[in-house]
């Protein structure tokens, strides 16, 4: 289980993960950028163009958001994908290895107060995502109020990441 970091990236706050996936790039590539692999582990129903300058539609399955829209900001396909989520900026990065591939998450903050409540939500994405790929039952996540975050949320904010954010009851 590997956990995210706080980072300044592009003169502002951001959270990164890394994550070693026993699974070709191929797999993965379609995992993060498909709306039926994203419907398994992502935090939102996403609709989206996918080439530079889609446009993208994000709409939480238990409203615990309002709907948003964004634009895919750069494609390499099997390599990068970048795109805006409302005022967020997202960006998956996969490289292969040997046994699978390594892939990097960079959420891109619009406070630095997200990052604690942030980073405990991409940690329960990212493990339903390795579920997923596992081919191991899985919900798609259905807010950030569950026992799984709120355990991740605790141990990011003793790790020290910056908290502060609105959070869930």
């Amino acid at each position: 289980m590997s956990h995210g970091t706080f980072e300044t990236v592009d003169g502002g706050p951001a959270v990164r993960f890394e994550r070693r996936l026993k699974h070709p790039v191929e797999k993965v590539w379609r995992a993060v950028t498909e709306p039926g692999g994203l419907a398994h582990w992502f935090p939102s129903r996403v609709e989206l163009e996918l080439e530079e300058g889609g446009r993208m539609h994000f709409v939480h399955a238990d409203d615990a958001a309002p709907p948003a829209d964004g634009r895919v900001l750069e494609l390499e396909p099997e390599r990068t994908f970048e795109f805006s989520w409302g005022e967020e900026r997202l960006r998956f990065e996969l490289e292969p290895t040997d046994d699978g591939c390594l892939l990097r998450l960079t959420h891109f903050l619009s406070t630095r107060e997200q990052a604690a409540r942030d980073a405990a939500g991409w940690h329960v994405c990212l493990d339903g995502l390795a579920h997923y790929l596992d081919g191991e039952p899985a919900e798609a996540p259905t807010g950030e109020a569950t026992s799984e975050w709120r355990a991740h949320y605790d141990e990011y904010r003793s790790r020290g990441l910056p908290e502060g954010a609105p959070v869930p009851s």
